[in-house]
Parts: structure tokens; sequence; C-alpha cells
């Protein structure tokens, strides 16, 4: 597969196999989800070897780093050789849907959830992941 010098991010990361489609990579840039150095990207920013970006999609959060430049968006077995994924293990959402996420669930049959329901959902549900990482850092 030939190298290209100049690489918009958007392309980048749709063919790295981040983002379905490069309609999706372009807004998660415009949204500001996608980051180097705390810096938000524009979709047009060129990518550089060694340059190192952070993404977040929904709960995953990824850090990654590229290791060649891709045009084409090609099969996962491939793309794996043209980034490095520095996630910490703690980060990923594997991790903390597995380990930490509580699991909510409704009587069948119970129907909708009342407006009241709702904000009792969502007070159980507010801050979690957040207040995990502070108890594991009391805990130390």
């Amino acid at each position: 597969m030939p190298e290209k010098e100049k690489l918009r991010i958007d392309k980048y990361l749709w063919a790295i196999r981040l983002f379905k489609t490069r309609t999706l990579a372009a807004e998660a840039c415009k949204a500001g989800r996608v980051k180097k150095d705390g810096q938000n990207l524009k979709a047009s920013y060129e990518v550089k070897l060694g340059d190192t970006y952070n993404v977040s999609k929904g709960l995953e959060r990824k850090v990654v780093k590229v290791t060649g430049l891709l045009e084409n968006r090609v099969d996962a077995k491939k793309a794996v050789d043209f980034y490095e994924d520095l996630t910490p293990v703690q980060d990923t959402h594997s991790f903390q849907s597995m380990f930490h996420a509580p699991t909510l669930r409704r009587d069948r049959g119970t129907g909708r959830p009342t407006k009241r329901d709702r904000r009792e959902i969502d007070d159980l549900q507010e801050g979690f992941f957040e207040n995990s990482k502070d108890k594991e850092g009391e805990e130390e």
C-alpha cells in the first residue's frame, strides 16, 4: 500500500478503522473529540508520523500513536500496522463496562419509565465512573 506524505486527520482515523465513515471522523473533529496535546483538531489537520492523538467515542477513549500513514481504508489486520494503541487498560470501555458498570434492568411489562423513574435512574448513573476512580485512589 503506498504511503502519502500529507494526510488529513479525518481520513487517517477512518482508514485505521477508528470511525465507520469519514463523515463521522470529521464530525468528531468538529465536536472537539479529537485532540493533540489538549488542543482540538480540525478535520483538515495534517497527520505526522510519531504524533499522538486522543480520540473519544462515547464512553470509549483511545490514545493513538501514528506509526504509518494510510490513505485508503484496509482490513483491520492491516490497519493495526499503521498505529499503536497507547490507551491505558483502565480507560478502555470494555474494562469499565466489565468491572464497574452497574446493570440496571426493569421488569418486563412495566412499560416506559415515568418522568420520576427517569430522574431516579439518572441519579443512580450520574458520575458513576468518576466516583469509582475517586474511590480507587482513596484505597491506595
